[in-house]
Formats: C-alpha cells, structure tokens, sequence
C-alpha cells in the first residue's frame, strides 16, 4: 500500500473535523472571556498586561476561525 501525503487540506470538511473546529471556537471563546474577566480583577499591572494579551491571543484565534469556516462553508 502506497502512501500519500496532502500538501493542503481538501476542500471537504467531514462532520468530525466541524465538530473539532466548534470545539477550538468554544474553548477560545472560554479563554478569552476568562482572560477578560481576570484582567478586569487583578490590580498588578504586568499580570493584567498579560491578561490582556492572552485575551487578544485567544480572540485573534477565535475570529480566525470563524472566518475560516465562513469562508469555506456551502452556505455564503
């Protein structure tokens, strides 16, 4: 049996690929909104930077792939 390697992703998504895709927007969402909240609570100044920079992180990850799946799904 002969193996091959993709050099890009086909242009299908099976039900289990969506199902992983939700799941990393449902726990992006999770991590930015904590990060937000925590940010909002914390006084130290570097550890609300840091916050802050781990909600954009997460956020910046979030939208990205809801334009991905807007981008390659049937319905435009």
């Amino acid at each position: 049996m002969q193996s091959t390697t993709l050099k890009q992703p086909p242009n299908v998504i099976s039900n289990k690929d969506l199902k992983y895709i939700e799941d990393m927007l449902a726990w992006n969402l999770t991590a930015a909104k904590s990060a937000r909240e925590f940010s909002s609570k914390v006084s130290d100044q570097e550890i609300q930077t840091e916050m802050d920079a781990t909600y954009q992180m997460h956020k910046e990850h979030y939208e990205q792939l809801l334009n991905f799946l807007q981008n390659h799904s049937k319905i435009n």
